[in-house]
């Protein structure tokens, strides 16, 4: 497994795997308490995973509130299962444990829009994704889409 503290474990890129292919594979969800607490999505894609920061949280089953996800780098597979301590001084600095995991479905996957059905413990359902208008880079909205 590559060591998340070295940097090992970060790939380049940010782009959303765009497409028209479905499919599905890991998803894992971090809590990550960094400078500031917030949650990384992670689903895999392409063989790595994607990855986003939802600094607010990932809306659970009742919960109708849209949240801000802004893309980050990809992260190698084997970081799925990474839970410890990021070191002072490295990138991601801070306390990481795995505050759910499954796996996905991607019933719509392209630029702009990600539909997925989550089978987490937490994270179950239909989510959507969907870039944010007029924002940064990789922002995007995530909210849950029914129960």
């Amino acid at each position: 497994m590559p060591d998340p503290r070295t940097g090992g474990a970060r790939r380049g890129g940010g782009s959303s795997g765009g497409g028209l292919q479905q499919g599905g594979g890991i998803m894992v969800v971090h809590e990550h308490h960094a400078r500031q607490l917030h949650y990384d999505l992670r689903l895999e894609r392409g063989g790595v995973l994607k990855s986003w920061a939802v600094p607010k949280g990932i809306p659970e089953r009742g919960d109708t509130r849209r949240r801000l996800a802004i893309m980050v780098d990809d992260h190698d597979l084997g970081y799925a299962g990474f839970e410890g301590t990021i070191p002072e001084g490295s990138y991601g600095a801070g306390t990481v444990r795995i505050w759910d995991r499954g796996d996905y479905e991607a019933l719509e996957w392209e630029e702009g829009k990600i539909v997925i059905i989550a089978r987490g413990a937490r994270m179950r359902g239909r989510y959507v994704m969907v870039r944010l208008a007029g924002g940064r880079g990789g922002q995007q909205i995530i909210f849950r889409n029914g129960d």
